[in-house]
């Protein structure tokens, strides 16, 4: 039996507002298991996307744990868990959030050169394994203003992999497809954890895509329902 790779003890996310606090997070309790796949489903302003940034560390909780592999991420110093993100998270959002001025092929090295500018040649070798993996060999010195919106999403999905993350989290990605193509992207977020052993945590308001998963709760007004 899988042990978990991802535990959430706990978990509450205030915002000050002036005299005001909005409560988002409201003591989230969730485990996923290693080379599990789980749908957080939910209604806009559910806290879903909040919940996903605090869990791969762009955010943090007003009070709780998010333990990865047995070790709190927010007991890391802030580098410590950069370092954290970039080798042991891959990020996919719902918008592709490719930089314009780069194409294919250097859209996807990029946080491979984060991590050390002297795997550049590895990593170029390795991106290049993902893009013909995802249908688009041809398509390495096309900037994303010259792909659709499926091949932009495969590419931010190649970029994602190219440290070897063990987790996905995933926001929203389909939301900004046709559904062929968000039929596309869920297909190979499945392969990817069936095939590839990936764990992946995947936030939508779609029961459909939801359904798709292993597991399925889900969020309402910051708290788990289910």
């Amino acid at each position: 039996m899988n042990e978990d790779k991802l535990c959430i003890q706990g978990l509450y996310k205030s915002y000050k507002n002036g005299a005001h606090s909005l409560e988002v997070l409201k003591g989230i309790n969730l485990s996923l298991k290693d080379r599990g796949f789980l749908a957080v489903e939910g209604p806009s302003g559910a806290g879903k996307s909040t919940l996903l940034h605090i869990v791969g560390g762009l955010d943090k909780p007003s009070s709780g744990e998010v333990r990865f592999d047995g070790v709190n991420i927010f007991n890391l110093k802030e580098s410590e868990r950069a370092i954290f993100r970039n080798r042991k998270i891959g990020f996919v959002f719902q918008f592709f959030h490719l930089l314009p001025e780069l194409n294919t092929l250097e859209n996807v090295i990029l946080p491979a050169l984060i991590r050390s500018w002297w795997e550049r040649k590895r990593a170029i070798d390795y991106a290049q394994t993902l893009l013909d993996n995802l249908g688009l060999g041809e398509r390495l010195r096309h900037r994303p203003n010259q792909l659709s919106g499926g091949e932009q999403q495969r590419v931010a999905i190649a970029r994602a992999l190219i440290n070897r993350p063990e987790v996905l989290l995933c926001d929203e990605p389909t939301g900004n497809l046709d559904s062929e193509n968000g039929k596309n992207i869920l297909r190979l977020l499945k392969r990817l954890n069936k095939e590839e052993k990936l764990t992946v945590f995947l936030v939508t308001h779609d029961k459909d895509i939801a359904r798709e998963s292993d597991r399925v709760v889900y969020l309402k007004d910051g708290m788990i329902l289910h």
